[in-house]
């Protein structure tokens, strides 16, 4: 189902290529980080379970690689010679982040009441509703403060690369006072990794893919309201209104706001299908300075 899923992606990022596009490719693992994190506890009375910031890196490794063949594939059926390179990705927290003691991130599977219950019960879970569909785990998930990375990143992408990075978000380390780095229990939201990592290569456009083909207000009311554009002003005020909640739109217009106050030109937010047309003005919601 992943690589079916990578390769409709792939084939729709695909066409930005024809319209001469230089992109960094970024994902979540929300769910794939769960359940590894669920296969090393079943395990643990056999083999000692990794911690959360490996299991990061495991699937980070893994999708990447699944993201990385697949983009290849698509490149070589269209005979464009261009290289796909994936680089794991640490990105800085501050290591005294109040975040740290208040787990918000939901990471794994759905679960029912009952049946998260059991689990807080068990294994001491942090779990919290997730938008109205079920219940899940949450860990800490601080704000990103740089990406160790970003110069290979923006190399890379200079040269003409496609470049898969800050997967997962990104694998949170912090800095020690001698300049080393050191993992931390955490994961960080793929949205605000993104959109940092757009900050300090200085790119135009943030383009955030997801579920819906544009942003509602309203959602889910008899008066829901799809945004086809909206201004950076009009966004803060939206957000500030509650309309964007903290497990679903909510990170994503944030990250935008972000983006765009430090010198970002656009932002798109559209379900992949529909990349081409957004670019072009002609689906999904476009946010302006």
């Amino acid at each position: 189902m992943q690589f079916t899923n990578a390769r409709e992606t792939c084939d729709q990022l695909i066409q930005l290529i024809k319209l001469n596009y230089k992109f960094i490719l970024t994902h979540g693992n929300g769910p794939q980080v769960g359940f590894a994190l669920r296969r090393h506890e079943n395990a643990r009375k056999i083999i000692p379970p990794h911690p959360l910031g490996v299991c990061v890196a495991e699937t980070v490794g893994s999708m990447g690689y699944m993201l990385q063949q697949t983009m290849q594939n698509s490149v070589k059926k269209k005979g464009l010679g261009i290289d796909t390179v994936t680089i794991i990705t640490q990105v800085v927290v501050d290591k005294n982040s109040i975040l740290f003691q208040k787990p918000t991130k939901p990471i794994g599977q759905f679960f029912s009441k009952k049946n998260i219950d059991l689990k807080v019960a068990e294994d001491g879970w942090d779990v919290v509703e997730d938008s109205g569909r079920g219940w899940r785990r949450v860990v800490p998930s601080p704000k990103p403060i740089r990406i160790v990375e970003k110069d290979t990143i923006g190399h890379l992408l200079e040269k003409g690369k496609i470049v898969i990075a800050c997967g997962g978000g990104g694998l949170p380390v912090i800095e020690l006072d001698d300049g080393t780095l050191d993992g931390v229990e955490a994961v960080i939201d793929k949205d605000y990794a993104s959109s940092k990592l757009a900050q300090q290569l200085d790119l135009d456009e943030f383009i955030i893919l997801t579920s819906v083909d544009r942003v509602s207000i309203n959602f889910g009311k008899p008066d829901e309201v799809q945004i086809d554009s909206m201004t950076l002003a009009q966004a803060r005020q939206y957000f500030a209104e509650g309309q964007f909640p903290p497990g679903s739109m909510g990170p994503k217009i944030e990250a935008a706001i972000e983006f765009l106050e430090n010198g970002g030109k656009r932002v798109i937010i559209t379900s992949p299908e529909f990349i081409v047309e957004a670019i072009k003005g002609e689906a999904g919601t476009q946010i302006i300075p």
